[in-house]
């Protein structure tokens, strides 16, 4: 057993996003670190390597620095168990965990495989759900793909790839690419949204977020909660007056729910039907609360009908107390949600 767990990270993305790309570039500029790069159902890794060993549902591959890949075609939760087994007998050596998803899969069930399993549960540090997005395709895929839709709404970071071929396909590359952010925005509020050209991205762009951490902080984009108009941090738009009325039908959406304090009963009772009802639509969820009589934030994050609570720092004197929980889900009643979660304050 290790002192500390092992940093996991998820990335997914639609087919041909880039994601591959991304890993290519990780492990050229790598120094030091092994990472075990795991392909969820299948997929290739387009890197010179040999053979380690082969099984009915693993097949792992050494990489010229040292990592290691593995193409699951089984149960994941097996594989897993049997890398660390191995890890364990000092057979194969990794210090971080990269899984690829394929680019039809839900997120959903390999995310929630680092919580329901106790030992994955230890064993692991669950970092962040990274998504590649195709500038080029986006579009239509959330138009045609409902899982593209979800596989952004999981996303703790949205990378935003071959934007330059916008420039070969669209006439006006900047109303298309401001388009489409203001799209992924509406999906998902709480991601910051990085460009990356040709995979090359500073590790520290999408590697140890900590997303997964019970902390004492709630990203939201800030223009999401206040008017939905304004340039986002991490990628400089302008914003055609033209595109301030384009709307679209995605069945994923982004929504914020605000109060003042809490009565921790209460709340805690509408969380609980909250969650039975409607936790398979929620598929990501965050939150600071107020508890009345608390001096501490009551943390609460969850995917799906998986949640967690914690509390974490105490509020400052100079603060307003408020409560906010963001939830990104599909088809929601969002109106019924916000009148529980008001009548959920303190008298």
């Amino acid at each position: 057993m290790t002192a500390s767990p092992v940093p996991a990270t998820i990335l997914t993305g639609f087919l041909g996003a880039g994601k591959t790309t991304l890993l290519n570039h990780l492990l050229r500029e790598n120094r030091g670190e092994k990472i075990a790069i795991i392909e969820n159902e299948f997929g290739e890794v387009n890197l010179d390597s040999r053979l380690l060993t082969s099984g009915t549902d693993v097949e792992i591959v050494e990489l010229t620095n040292g990592c290691v890949c593995c193409t699951v075609r089984g149960e994941l939760t097996s594989a897993l168990q049997n890398l660390l087994a191995r890890r364990d007998a000092g057979t194969l050596a990794f210090d971080r965990l990269i899984l690829e998803t394929t680019g039809l899969a839900d997120p959903a069930p390999v995310i929630q495989t680092f919580f329901v399993d106790e030992m994955l549960r230890e064993r692991f540090q669950l970092d962040a759900v990274i998504t590649l997005v195709d500038s080029e395709h986006a579009q239509k895929q959330l138009d045609e793909h409902r899982v593209a839709a979800s596989q952004i709404g999981f996303a703790d970071r949205l990378l935003l790839a071959k934007t330059d071929r916008l420039l070969l396909t669209k006439a006006d590359c900047d109303d298309a690419k401001t388009l489409l952010i203001d799209r992924l925005r509406k999906i998902n509020a709480r991601a910051p949204i990085v460009e990356v050209v040709h995979g090359q991205l500073p590790r520290e762009e999408w590697l140890d977020l900590h997303a997964f951490n019970l902390e004492s902080a709630l990203a939201v984009d800030e223009a999401f909660v206040a008017s939905n108009v304004s340039a986002h941090a991490f990628v400089p738009i302008r914003q055609p007056k033209s595109l301030l009325k384009r709307s679209w039908n995605d069945s994923i959406g982004s929504h914020v729910l605000e109060a003042g304090e809490m009565d921790l009963v209460r709340v805690g009772t509408w969380m609980e039907s909250l969650i039975e009802d409607h936790g398979n639509d929620m598929l990501r969820y965050k939150g600071i609360l107020a508890i009345a009589d608390e001096p501490r934030r009551l943390i609460v994050q969850g995917v799906h009908k998986v949640v967690g609570f914690d509390y974490g720092e105490p509020w400052r004197s100079e603060e307003t107390r408020r409560s906010m929980l963001v939830v990104i889900g599909r088809e929601l009643p969002i109106e019924t949600m916000k009148n529980g979660f008001t009548a959920a304050q303190s008298d």
